[in-house]
């Protein structure tokens, strides 16, 4: 017999995390970086067959400021670089960013010094997406889980917390040497 069951109908109860984490994934609008071969994958994603407007971002923003998702597509060139750093800085927060394809998650099978080795060494990636190129629906699902990570992101002091827990949970599941496990210096 809880509150719920006390309350007329029409009355939705939620906290104010859960309603802003609704609002939030509901209107994510990317700024597209198409660099190479995976943007071609990245326009068949807001074609008809695939309808990237089913997820509310139907408006790809020309303007980094009005922009909250960074979808990186393609290999990334030294030169490069500054500039996608620039648009990553001049967005506003909060931000997330999707790599899309194995030359913006890894440098792929370009190993030289011409291209960076993994666009995470330029902007923070909050979603890796493999292949060459990955297909669009790749790309919709890694979008539906990153609206299931924006839904359930914590506000304020909780979202500091959440992210130190996280961080403390990431250090203890690495695999360390036994030596580093003991806490003993040599």
């Amino acid at each position: 017999m809880g509150l719920e069951e006390k309350l007329p109908s029409g009355i939705l109860l939620t906290s104010v995390e859960k309603l802003a984490g609704y609002a939030r994934k509901s209107s994510v609008w990317p700024a597209t970086f198409g660099l190479a071969c995976c943007a071609i994958e990245l326009m068949a994603t807001g074609g008809p067959r695939h309808d990237l407007a089913r997820f509310g971002m139907e408006r790809a923003s020309n303007s980094p400021r009005q922009a909250d998702l960074m979808i990186v597509a393609g290999r990334v060139s030294q030169k490069m670089a500054p500039v996608l750093r620039q648009i990553y800085d001049q967005m506003s927060e909060p931000k997330w960013v999707i790599s899309m394809g194995v030359c913006a998650s890894s440098g792929g099978m370009f190993n030289n010094y011409a291209i960076v080795q993994g666009v995470d060494h330029i902007v923070p990636v909050d979603i890796y997406l493999p292949g060459c190129p990955p297909r669009p629906e790749m790309l919709l699902d890694a979008i539906v889980k990153l609206h299931d990570k924006i839904q359930n992101m914590k506000l304020g002091a909780n979202r500091e917390k959440q992210i130190t827990e996280l961080e403390q949970a990431r250090l203890q599941r690495l695999p360390l040497l036994p030596h580093l496990q003991a806490g003993v210096d040599r």
